[in-house]
């Protein structure tokens, strides 16, 4: 058992320009902070078995599940279940920070939904 940060977890970037740290990382548990800079986004998909908790540190996000359009500023958070679509993005002016919690983990659980809507 260890204190983990930013400075030291397993970091991975996507969406050209995003960041992850993985801060938990176990069979039935994910715990990642990540950073999505103003303009960036994620394609629109769900997830078959897990549910995920988006919590706000910083910035603000715009996330979008099943056509409903969510804001979240800091201190923040939203769930999401099993099969819901949804797209995550940062429409404001700075940096957006968050943690996405999610069991069981999501990485290799998504399935790709066509964008209908845009957030």
């Amino acid at each position: 058992m260890s204190v983990i940060d930013t400075s030291n977890a397993e970091h991975y970037q996507w969406g050209g320009g995003c960041d992850g740290w993985h801060l938990v990382q176990q069979a039935g548990l994910s715990v990642i902070e990540e950073r999505v800079p103003p303009g960036g986004a994620e394609a629109r998909h769900a997830h078959a078995r897990a549910r995920q908790f988006f919590y706000v540190l910083d910035g603000a996000l715009t996330i979008e599940v099943d056509g409903i359009v969510h804001r979240l500023v800091a201190r923040q958070g939203l769930e999401i279940a099993p099969t819901l679509p949804h797209l995550v993005a940062n429409r404001g002016d700075v940096d957006a920070r968050f943690l996405v919690v999610s069991q069981p983990p999501s990485h290799d659980d998504r399935v790709p939904v066509p964008l209908t809507e845009s957030c």
